[in-house]
């Protein structure tokens, strides 16, 4: 598994503790990174990811409450939220990535951490958040890790 999987992975488990607690503060924040062993590449990435979303989380809900239609954020998992929130930072941010590696990444960490049907779950709202933003796949690109 290569750094930014590994980051993504280190990312959902720092958002969902954050939404557990409620407390999103850097303090709160430290005391996670404190009690998870990461390299520095992965922990960096993994906060770049964190804060990104934490700046853009009512712009991102927002992007998700629209495409995931009859489901209210409320009703969706920590686990299932969060990896949305990650792929649409992902997606949508400074720093785009192709939507088919942004979309197997959230997919696969889905099945990592999420039930049975998150997988299939990300991967609908995410198709629908791509659509809506006017993020089109590339000609011939393939969704593999981008792992620099």
């Amino acid at each position: 598994m290569g750094t930014k999987r590994k980051g993504r992975e280190l990312a959902l488990q720092a958002l969902y503790q954050l939404d557990v607690t409620g407390d999103s503060s850097e303090r709160a924040l430290a005391l996670f990174w404190a009690n998870f062993e990461a390299t520095e590449p992965v922990r960096a990435f993994a906060g770049e990811l964190v804060r990104g979303v934490l700046s853009r989380r009512d712009e991102i809900d927002g992007l998700i409450r629209e495409a995931a239609e009859n489901w209210r954020l409320e009703r969706l998992s920590q686990v299932d939220l969060n990896v949305l929130r990650i792929a649409v930072h992902e997606l949508t941010g400074p720093e785009r990535l192709p939507v088919e590696i942004a979309i197997n990444e959230a997919i696969e960490v889905a099945r990592r951490f999420g039930t049975q049907e998150s997988a299939g779950f990300v991967n609908g709202v995410l198709d629908q958040v791509a659509r809506r933003c006017g993020v089109e796949p590339q000609p011939g690109a393939k969704a593999v890790e981008d792992d620099g």
